[in-house]
């Protein structure tokens, strides 16, 4: 992987690290806040390498609220349980209450 590649994971491992407990963010607002908005396919990326970092990659589904990134996780529903051990309703693989839990890191972070 190119340095900068490396370098843009870190720096999306930042923004997600900051996610409270409880709430989600989407993969396309990541990428919006990092100055990249048409990257969320690499952030993405990003959260399928973020294993073993300290990362709740958890917190980060798909724009509609869809657990796209759930088959990255070991066992069958392990990422449907972390966001429901943090209060949120998740059925057939979406969170319901999305827009309620939506964390946006352009709102909620201050450059």
């Amino acid at each position: 992987m190119k340095p900068e590649t490396l370098s843009f994971f870190e720096r999306v491992y930042d923004v997600v690290r900051m996610i409270p407990e409880g709430r989600v963010t989407s993969y396309g607002a990541i990428a919006k806040y990092l100055g990249a908005a048409r990257s969320s396919r690499l952030v993405g990326y990003a959260m399928n390498a973020s294993h073993g970092k300290d990362v709740p990659a958890h917190r980060v589904v798909n724009r509609n609220g869809l657990l796209t990134g759930k088959h990255h996780f070991e066992g069958t529903n392990l990422m449907q349980q972390l966001l429901e051990n943090e209060g949120a309703v998740v059925v057939d693989n979406q969170i319901k209450n999305f827009k309620a839990l939506f964390w946006d890191p352009l709102k909620e972070l201050k450059n």
